[in-house]
C-alpha cells in the first residue's frame, strides 16, 4: 500500500471524507491521508510544492564521459592525429549535449604511460570544453594500463557517489597491452568493470597492434574498436566514435539499454 498525504485548505474541510473515498477508488493501491490547514499555510505549500516541480523540471540527466588515452613512447607516430581526433571529439560532445538539451554532458580526460598520469580534464561541463594541443600530449615511456583505468575509473565513482540518476561512459584508447602496472592487476580490473556495469556505467575499448577483442574480454569489456594506425584509420576511428556517441545518447534519450553493441563497426581494418 502506498501513502499519499493531500494537504487541503479548511475551507473545504467539510468535503474531505467525500474526496477521500472517491480517490480511494480509483486509485486502490494508495492509501490518501488528508491534513487540513490554514489557508495561510496552504498557500505556503503551494509555493514549496511549486518550487520542487520548477527544479524537477529544470534538473539534467548527466552523463559522465571518461576518456583514458595512452600516452606512451608508441604513440608517438599518431601524435598529431590523436590531438586533431580528440579536439573533433571535443566538438562531437558538444554537438550532442545542444542535440540533446535535456542532458548534461561532463568531461573528465586522463592521459597515461610509465611516467605518471596526467588529469587533463576533471569532470568538465561540455561548454567549457577546451581543445588540447601538443604541449599537453607528450608521448613516452611504457603502458601501465590496468593502473591509468583503475586510478581513474575508482576516482569517478567516488566523486559521483551521490549521484543516484546519471549515466558514465568510460573509453579506452590504447595502442598496446598492458605492461607496467604495479598497482592494479587485470583481475581488479575485470571485478571493478562488472560491478560498475550494472549501475548504469558503459566501457568501450578502441586498440591496435594487439589482440584487441581478447584482451578487452579478460578485464570484462565486449564494446571494442580495431582501428589502423595510420592517418586514414585514426580518421576512420574517431568517426565511428562521434557516431557511436550520438546513438548513445539517443538510447539514454529514449530509455534504451546502452551496455552492450556500442559501435556498429567493431574492426575497421577490414
Amino acid at each position: 500500500m502506498i501513502c499519499q498525504f493531500c494537504y487541503i485548505p479548511f475551507s473545504l474541510a467539510l468535503r474531505v471524507f467525500e474526496t477521500k473515498n472517491c480517490v480511494e477508488k480509483i486509485f486502490p493501491k494508495h492509501e490518501f491521508k488528508f491534513v487540513i490547514v490554514s489557508l495561510s499555510e496552504f498557500s505556503i505549500l503551494q509555493f514549496h510544492f511549486s518550487l520542487l516541480k520548477l527544479n524537477s523540471m529544470n534538473k539534467k540527466h548527466q552523463v559522465h564521459n571518461l576518456i583514458i588515452l595512452d600516452e606512451s613512447g608508441s604513440m608517438q607516430s599518431i601524435k598529431p592525429t590523436i590531438i586533431s581526433g580528440f579536439n573533433e571529439l571535443v566538438q562531437t560532445i558538444k554537438g550532442i549535449e545542444k542535440k540533446f538539451p535535456e542532458q548534461e554532458h561532463l568531461i573528465s580526460f586522463v592521459t597515461f604511460n610509465g611516467l605518471g598520469r596526467k588529469t587533463l580534464l576533471d569532470k568538465m561541463p561540455a561548454a567549457e570544453l577546451s581543445e588540447i594541443d601538443e604541449k599537453k600530449y607528450m608521448p613516452d615511456s611504457n603502458t601501465p594500463l590496468f593502473d591509468a583505468i583503475g586510478y581513474s575509473v575508482a576516482k569517478l565513482r567516488a566523486d559521483i557517489a551521490d549521484k543516484s540518476d546519471c549515466n558514465v561512459l568510460v573509453t579506452i584508447l590504447t595502442d598496446g597491452e598492458e605492461n607496467a602496472s604495479v598497482e592494479y592487476k587485470g583481475e581488479a580490473i575485470k571485478n571493478l568493470v562488472e560491478e560498475l556495469k550494472k549501475k548504469s556505467w558503459t566501457f568501450t575499448y578502441i586498440g591496435t597492434e594487439h589482440d584487441v577483442e581478447n584482451f578487452a574480454a579478460k578485464i570484462s569489456i565486449t564494446n571494442t574498436m580495431v582501428f589502423n594506425k595510420s592517418v586514414s584509420g585514426m580518421k576512420a576511428m574517431f568517426l565511428q566514435e562521434s557516431e557511436s556517441r550520438n546513438t548513445y545518447s539517443q538510447k539514454i534519450e529514449d530509455n534504451e539499454s546502452v551496455e552492450e553493441d556500442f559501435y556498429k563497426k567493431k574492426d575497421l581494418l577490414s
